[in-house]
């Protein structure tokens, strides 16, 4: 008979991921020995993270329609080296800078060196961040626009700081979403997201607002 494995939740994911920081730290990876491309390393973690759990849990695993590593539990997970913390993700709309990317993140950093009499490569992971949806918004972004709405600003006045933030959105989308920022005030986002065709993302504030511990939606997970 077989015994059906557990359902992966996001507490169960946290607590892993724990676990799978401490086993793979320093270890020796040959595959990566010399690797400067951020991209081959980060997929290495990836797909190393993704083997660890589906041995241990039952999960919708991602793929290029859904677009996250954590579908059913609407996570995606990013790996980025401390020397440069950022990554990319695809854009969907404009209004994901004001409401956030519309899931929850999870930022692994960590540094890489290379043992030459091993020939591999040593990763030690710096810190493992997990940010709720509703923060991931642009940090200069959202803060303008509370700061205005604190003001008794209007919609005129948000729709003006959306223009001049250079939003990529029409001026008709860009008055629908000044009306929807009105209705519904978005929450301080904590990223920094540039504008281009995909959307650029930095993560050097979450990491220093994670190791202080006391910021809502912010949540270290190496502690």
């Amino acid at each position: 008979m077989i015994i059906p494995l557990p359902q992966l939740t996001l507490v169960t994911l946290k607590g892993e991921l724990q676990a799978f920081v401490r086993m793979f730290n320093n270890q020796p990876v040959p595959l990566l020995y010399g690797a400067t491309d951020g991209k081959k390393v980060g997929t290495f973690i990836e797909q190393e993270l993704n083997r660890y759990l589906v041995d241990r849990y039952s999960f919708a695993q991602g793929n290029s329609a859904s677009g996250i590593d954590f579908p059913g539990l609407h996570v995606d997970l990013k790996t980025t080296s401390v020397a440069q913390p950022q990554s990319s993700c695809s854009f969907r709309d404009a209004s994901q800078k004001v409401y956030g990317l519309g899931y929850h993140l999870i930022i692994l950093t960590y540094t890489k060196t290379d043992d030459d009499t091993l020939r591999a490569a040593r990763l030690v992971f710096q810190q493992a961040v997990f940010v709720e949806r509703e923060r991931t918004a642009d940090f200069q972004t959202t803060g303008g626009i509370l700061k205005i709405l604190d003001g008794a600003g209007n919609e005129d006045d948000i729709d003006a700081f959306l223009e001049e933030r250079m939003l990529p959105v029409d001026e008709i989308g860009r008055r629908g979403l000044a009306q929807r920022i009105i209705a519904s005030p978005p929450k301080q986002g904590y990223l920094t997201i540039s504008n281009a065709l995909q959307w650029r993302l930095q993560y050097g504030r979450v990491n220093e607002l994670a190791a202080h511990g006391k910021t809502e939606g912010i949540e270290s997970l190496l502690v």
